[in-house]
């Protein structure tokens, strides 16, 4: 006979037996309510797909369920001049989407098949909305949301070597890698990856309309600057162990480990030094103005290989 304690019936029961289907249906619901009332949602970029007719779709998720949007519903917004030659432009847009995907979009429903039940979106329309929201409509001092200096969250949509493209409220930009740290970062990759959440602080705002708008913004005036005071405690002659972080033309970038920024244009070693070797480094002069460290690199002590 089993135990009677495990065989009651509790009333918690009743909400596990709700099957996955009536799930749908309230999800259905909540989705068809936007679609009315227009409301922004937020989903993943999950997909890319070429239709037959040769058109182009990206696949957003949303609690399971699949939004189409058109790649010209995704506010790819592309400069075309001579000094922006991009080739062809599906292509170009394809290759911009391709490096987002993972990352979450807004988007406002067009149309429905309630049949079927597939979803048609837009992003442009939910971009838009939120440019009106967030750098037009004012607070009763007359100032709108996003403005200079302040600090704002962003979502990371792509991230290359030596740059991030963020979102902000319905605006794109670019951070390069001297505005996303105080420290050497030779690699935005390894700090910064598609789908993050990063607070950024506004720098400058151009803002004619909602279809014209730039933003300005870096990350390492939130993050602080620690080099001043690490500076402080290098000395010359000093031997301290760092992390080769970016070579170009010649010059090595090392981050070393107590804190501070340093450069060397001569290496000791008999290798060849490559970026990620961990290695010994001397204090010959410090720039108090620029907050770096210059010396040599007496020895590689661990070849990132």
């Amino acid at each position: 006979m089993p135990n009677e304690m495990n065989n009651i019936l509790t009333l918690e029961s009743d909400a596990a037996i709700e099957t996955q289907k009536s799930k749908e249906d309230l999800i259905w619901h909540e989705i068809t309510n936007a679609y009315r009332t227009r409301r922004i949602l937020t989903g993943m970029l999950g997909g890319i797909e070429k239709l037959e007719g040769g058109a182009t779709i990206t696949i957003v998720y949303y609690k399971n369920f699949r939004v189409v949007i058109p790649i010209t519903e995704m506010m790819i917004n592309l400069v075309e001049d001579e000094t922006h030659n991009y080739g062809e432009l599906s292509l170009r847009q394809n290759k911009i989407v391709n490096t987002m995907l993972g990352c979450e979009i807004d988007f406002i429903i067009k149309g429905l098949d309630s049949k079927e039940r597939s979803i048609v979106a837009s992003r442009k329309d939910a971009m838009l909305k939120k440019r009106q929201i967030f750098y037009f409509d004012q607070d009763s001092s007359g100032t709108p949301k996003v403005y200079p200096d302040r600090v704002v969250q962003a979502r990371v949509i792509s991230v290359a070597e030596k740059v991030v493209r963020a979102e902000i409220f319905g605006v794109e930009t670019s951070i390069p890698a001297r505005d996303l740290s105080f420290d050497w970062l030779g690699d935005a990759r390894e700090r910064f990856h598609v789908g993050d959440h990063i607070l950024v602080r506004i720098q400058e705002v151009k803002a004619e309309d909602p279809e014209h708008i730039s933003v300005r913004a870096d990350v390492k005036s939130v993050e602080g600057d620690t080099s001043k005071a690490n500076l402080a405690l290098c000395k010359v002659q000093g031997k301290y162990a760092g992390t080769v972080e970016d070579i170009h033309n010649g010059t090595v970038f090392v981050r070393l480990q107590i804190g501070v920024n340093a450069i060397a244009h001569t290496c000791y070693d008999s290798r060849t030094v490559g970026k990620k070797d961990e290695v010994s480094f001397v204090v010959t002069h410090i720039d108090s103005e620029r907050n770096v460290a210059l010396g040599i690199i007496t020895r590689i002590i661990r070849q990132n290989l």
